[in-house]
């Protein structure tokens, strides 16, 4: 990609959309399309295909999407499964319309089968069950990898679809209805330290495993991915590459890292009434390694960085008495 190409990066309020944005600046890239969603609704595609025509994009990142933690997908089903569909529909269309040189789709890993084998290589998707706690959100995620595929043999687009793992950073969403598990502990820990709690109660048993990254590096790895050269016969051969840090930790291990990080001095109640959701959950990243790309944050430094934000954001929260 050339410094001066324009490039259009699809939910640049996001968590993934933001990082994005702020590593292609980084890189001095001039030419950044980032309409936000008052500007440009993803779901009407008279208003995405308006959009191509005016804007003429040379390159895609598709980092938008409606994601959310199990209460979120347990809640909103349909929402998950209508909006993700809709949003990359039109805009991986638009892109094979329009001639676009390179689109990345952004999957994650949570559409891998439930028991799949541990660590996840990328040929282990759709080789078993969804978890059912996320299967519409999965389905949606899933057509959206074959339909770039579809488009790759059938017209020759170069379409990427990439694997995230758990993702955590700035911009990342602290509400405990619709947040993932990472930034919800640490809104969790950080309000019952300014209160003074007694305790602080975690959903499920502690047990599963997952594998974090921070967003800054997924960013790096998308980046890295859209200047490498693959051949067109790649691009036929379903082309997937999961991004992840490669090292898992259990929940448990991980809330007591966020509550030594945010001081935390009560107790964790683990609430086993809850469900826990993929027993384990860490990719296989070394197809990524062998194009010499690895993630570069580990993840105690990660958590406080986003710890101390968070803590800097809220600070007109007081101690209780």
């Amino acid at each position: 990609m050339k410094k001066s190409a324009k490039i259009f990066i699809a939910g640049p309020k996001g968590l993934v959309g933001s990082a994005i944005i702020r590593h292609l600046e980084k890189k001095g890239y001039t030419n950044l399309l980032v309409p936000s969603h008052s500007e440009l609704e993803l779901m009407d595609s008279q208003a995405v295909s308006g959009y191509f025509d005016r804007n003429k994009p040379e390159y895609v990142f598709l980092a938008a999407a409606k994601v959310g933690g199990i209460l979120a997908n347990s809640t909103f089903p349909a929402d998950f499964i209508h909006q993700n569909l809709m949003i990359q529909n039109n805009i991986i269309h638009q892109s094979h319309i329009h001639r676009i040189k390179k689109l990345l789709f952004l999957g994650s890993s949570c559409i891998y089968p439930k028991l799949c084998p541990q660590p996840m290589k990328e040929e282990y998707l759709m080789t078993g069950s969804l978890e059912p706690t996320n299967s519409p959100y999965a389905v949606a995620k899933i057509a959206g990898i074959e339909m770039c595929w579809a488009y790759n043999r059938q017209y020759g687009t170069k379409f990427i679809p990439v694997m995230p793992t758990n993702l955590y950073g700035p911009n990342d969403n602290f509400d405990l209805e619709t947040s993932h598990v990472l930034p919800a502990l640490i809104r969790k820990f950080h309000e019952a330290e300014q209160k003074n709690a007694e305790s602080v109660m975690v959903w499920g048993t502690g047990k599963p495993k997952r594998e974090f990254l921070y967003v800054d590096d997924l960013a790096d790895a998308c980046v890295f991915i859209m200047q490498t050269h693959f051949s067109d016969k790649e691009y036929e051969n379903k082309p997937l590459f999961n991004i992840g840090s490669g090292m898992d930790i259990s929940i448990k291990e991980l809330a007591e890292m966020i509550k030594e990080i945010t001081g935390f001095k009560g107790k964790i109640v683990f609430d086993i009434s809850k469900p826990d959701g993929t027993p384990k959950k860490c990719l296989d990243v070394s197809k990524l390694k062998t194009l010499n790309w690895q993630a570069a944050t580990p993840l105690r430094n990660g958590l406080k960085s986003i710890a101390d934000a968070f803590k800097k954001e809220t600070s007109h929260i007081k101690k209780a008495d």
